[in-house]
């Protein structure tokens, strides 16, 4: 691992404290910034989010989904909580917490808004921070580029229906052209691109080349982390401070949550005797958000200031230290996953 990864909790800590000081600061740079919109998409936003995805693209093999029958346990596991338990889960978590345990604090308004964040961070499963964690549980690599390959795929179809069905369930109308537009900009186009760059590279000079390409883009993907953690710390700076107490109750069913899909994804691992090569990858997919993808859809469905923008970078506050948590987690329960896996 680069220095990037190793201390990841520490740099995005670094620019969250930067984002907020520099959002009390300097309130009417973040507005101006806010307001470079075209077609509901923020421009600066936009860049960012696409300079986070592309290197991350350039990783996905599509020919490696033909190897899926080879161990498709750990695939099957996770396409079922990706797409069958967490988008649902993390709807009646919100629901509960929102409207339930929390109405004294939050009104039907502002619950609703927030609920809409959780939904999209719950339909958006893991596609690049997966690589980290992955690499921190030592997973098998092939493994991880298989299953982010595929969830990828499915993302592409999935990701409108199953969000406009449970934003359909709130008092939030759904505007299907945002969410369709959303899924293009964030998903398709990138993916599209980085199998190109794939491609061109493997073509001009095979797997060396297109490592060495990697490499060299490597640090566009970092940068663009730190300065989107900035910006949306920015933008909504007034707003966290303002309210500290309503960012620890969004993060409450968000930190269940993670915890309880783990705990499933874990559980369906060890009864069907996956290797921890396996199980790590396919119990932190799920777990881990595409936290960019929720977001850039918060952000162009709701605004830049909205109750469910606000919702997606809690999640972002609370992502780093819970899923260094669940590795930690993940390394002391791996010999019992191998021993369980090698027992007859």
């Amino acid at each position: 691992m680069g220095l990037f990864e190793r201390y990841l909790s520490v740099w995005v800590f670094l620019c969250i404290l930067a984002g907020l000081l520099l959002g009390v600061v300097f309130p009417s740079a973040f507005s101006v910034i806010a307001d470079l919109e075209v077609a509901q998409v923020n421009l600066v936003v936009g860049v960012l989010i696409w300079a986070m995805i592309f290197p991350m693209m350039t990783q996905v093999d599509l020919a490696s989904l033909k190897r899926a029958t080879r161990e498709p346990k750990g695939l099957i596991i996770t396409l079922v909580v990706n797409w069958l338990i967490k988008p649902f889960s993390m709807f009646g978590l919100g629901y509960l917490f929102f409207f339930v345990f929390f109405k004294d604090w939050i009104g039907p308004e502002d619950a609703n808004q927030y609920l809409a964040g959780l939904i999209l961070l719950g339909v958006a499963p893991c596609t690049a921070m997966v690589f980290v964690w992955s690499q921190l549980t030592r997973g098998d690599a092939s493994y991880t580029l298989l299953q982010v390959s595929l969830n990828d795929v499915i993302l592409i179809f999935a990701f409108a229906p199953i969000a406009a069905l449970l934003l359909g369930l709130t008092d939030i109308t759904v505007p299907w052209q945002t969410l369709v537009l959303s899924v293009l900009l964030y998903v398709l186009i990138p993916l599209l691109l980085g199998l190109l760059a794939r491609h061109l590279c493997l073509s001009r000079g095979g797997p060396n080349h297109l490592l060495g390409f990697q490499e060299h883009i490597k640090p566009m993907g970092m940068i663009g982390l730190c300065l989107t953690v900035i910006l949306l710390f920015g933008f909504q700076a007034q707003a966290i401070i303002e309210k500290p107490l309503v960012m620890a109750l969004i993060a409450v069913p968000l930190i269940i949550q993670t915890y309880f899909i783990f705990a499933i994804t874990f559980i369906a691992a060890y009864a069907w005797r996956l290797r921890p090569q396996i199980a790590a990858p396919a119990c932190l997919i799920g777990t881990s958000n595409f936290f960019e993808l929720a977001v850039a859809v918060a952000i162009g469905l709701f605004g830049l200031s909205s109750g469910a923008a606000l919702a997606t970078v809690v999640g972002v506050l609370v992502e780093v230290p819970v899923m260094l948590s669940l590795v930690a987690l993940m390394n002391w329960l791996a010999p019992r996953l191998q021993a369980r896996s090698q027992s007859s």
